[in-house]
Parts: structure tokens; C-alpha cells; sequence
């Protein structure tokens, strides 16, 4: 599993599109009081101002340039969803946690291949697998009995210095991950207003040759993306993203931890 093919929707959607966020939304309402001095209803509402258009005046592409600045600027997010595998030609699971230290806390699985979590704090990084994702690495055999007997359901740990370990550090990394958001003009076109697990934001509709994608962002608070969809062929699959500055649970296994370096 390599960074690309976890982060392929995000980086070659988000990326493409130039989007990651979005800025406040102004409301406004007023009401009218009858002679008397009271508010009926139907004078509330006859008087009620419409709801102001989130980024009024702006194209798509400009909203695009805020979303950058923002997304890229948060010290921590958490992303959550299904990307495609460029390997295998499946679907990775990712629900990780990551900042712009380095750290992470997460899990990653694989279509009927299992899972494994992950935690990166310090310079070491600690890995749990279930005997699912044990014997699909092993791809069964003697090999797969001894490594199901070994780790599963166990905490191991390795050191960066490691390439295995290295490889699967760029998962934590934030600005990494974010690295591959480019400059550069978005041709991205406004679309409807909705809500993303109740956090009201706005569509943008990118497109890049015959892929297309969707970006939810943001309409109050800080600009950030909430949600990517792609409906392209060759990378299906959506990603939410939350949790934007909330700390990363990045804490060291308690109890018995296998160091695989030491096993060489």
C-alpha cells in the first residue's frame, strides 16, 4: 500500500481541483412589529431578509483559492473513506488521524483483506494487525500460519529507520499528504448549497479530462474541505474529512509491544 494509493482521491481530486475549504456564511434576518408594537408571524416572515449566498460574487476558482489557503494551513485533520488501490486494483478502508508533526492514529484495511492499525509518535511507528490482513499479506501457506501466529492481534513496533516503516510514515505525515496541492488556476464551477454530517456547506464541480469530482465545503467557520466524491472510472471513491485542529491520538501501546527489529 503506498501514500499515492491512499491519498489518490484526495490528492488527485483536491489537488486538481486546487480546493480544500471554504469561508463564512453572513445571515441576516429582521422582523417588523405591527401597531401595537407586537410581531405577528406572517409579519416575521414577510419581513424576514433572504439568506445571504455563501462566497457571494465569487467563481468557483475563487473560492477554490481560499479553500487552498485554509486546508493547507490546519495543523490536524482526520480523513475517512474508500480510495481505489493502485496495486491491487482494490479498495483501500483509511480512517486516520494525522498532523503536521508527523504524527497518526488510524486504521487501514483492504475489500475481505482485513485490517491493520497504526499509530506514528516520536520517531517509531506502531502497527496491530488482524489475521485477515496477516494471511492476505502471506497469501496463505506455511508463511501466513507463522506471521497469523506471531502478530496477530498483537502491538509491534518498528523504527523509521526502516524502509518499511519510512514508507508507511508518509501516511502521517500532514504535509505530505497536502504537499501535492498545486497552485494554479481551478476551473471548478459552483454548485448547490447543502449539509455534510450537519455542517452546512457548498458544492464545487471539478473536472479533469473525463473524471469528475464533487468538493463539499464549508460554509461557516473556518474553509475547509468536508467531503470529496470522484465518479471517475479509474479512481472511484470518496473521502470526509474532519476533526480539522482537534489534538492526534498518537499515544504509545501500553502494555507488551514486539519489536520486529530486534527480530530482524
Amino acid at each position: 500500500m503506498r501514500r499515492t494509493a491512499l491519498a489518490a482521491l484526495c490528492l488527485a481530486a483536491v489537488a486538481t481541483a486546487g480546493l480544500t475549504g471554504c469561508a463564512g456564511e453572513d445571515r441576516a434576518n429582521s422582523t417588523s412589529s405591527d401597531s401595537a408594537g407586537q410581531s405577528t408571524a406572517e409579519d416575521r416572515k414577510s419581513s424576514r431578509k433572504p439568506q445571504e449566498e455563501p462566497f457571494a460574487g465569487l467563481t468557483g476558482g475563487e473560492i477554490a483559492d481560499r479553500a487552498r489557503e485554509a486546508t493547507t494551513g490546519a495543523p490536524s485533520l482526520r480523513m475517512k473513506g474508500d480510495v481505489p488501490d493502485e496495486e491491487s486494483g482494490g479498495t483501500l478502508h483509511l480512517d486516520m488521524a494525522l498532523n503536521k508533526q508527523g504524527e497518526c492514529a488510524g486504521t487501514l484495511g483492504k475489500d475481505g483483506e482485513g485490517e491493520a492499525e497504526l499509530i506514528k509518535t516520536g520517531d517509531t511507528l506502531y502497527m496491530k494487525y488482524d489475521e485477515a490482513f496477516l494471511r492476505a499479506q502471506g497469501e496463505g501457506g506455511p508463511e501466513a500460519d507463522a506471521a497469523v501466529a506471531l502478530l496477530a492481534g498483537k502491538w509491534t513496533k518498528m523504527s523509521l529507520k526502516s524502509a518499511d516503516a519510512e514508507e508507511m510514515a508518509g501516511f502521517c505525515d500532514l504535509d505530505q499528504v497536502l504537499g501535492d496541492l498545486e497552485e494554479g488556476r481551478s476551473e471548478a464551477t459552483r454548485g448547490k448549497t447543502t449539509t455534510v454530517d450537519g455542517t452546512p456547506a457548498i458544492t464545487l464541480e471539478e473536472r479533469e479530462g473525463e473524471d469528475r469530482f464533487t468538493l463539499y465545503v464549508a460554509t461557516e467557520g473556518e474553509p475547509y474541505l468536508l467531503r470529496v466524491d470522484s465518479t471517475s472510472a479509474a479512481d472511484p471513491g470518496s473521502l470526509t474529512f474532519t476533526d480539522y485542529g482537534e489534538p492526534v491520538p498518537a499515544r504509545t501501546p501500553t502494555g507488551h509491544v514486539l519489536d520486529l527489529d530486534s527480530l530482524g
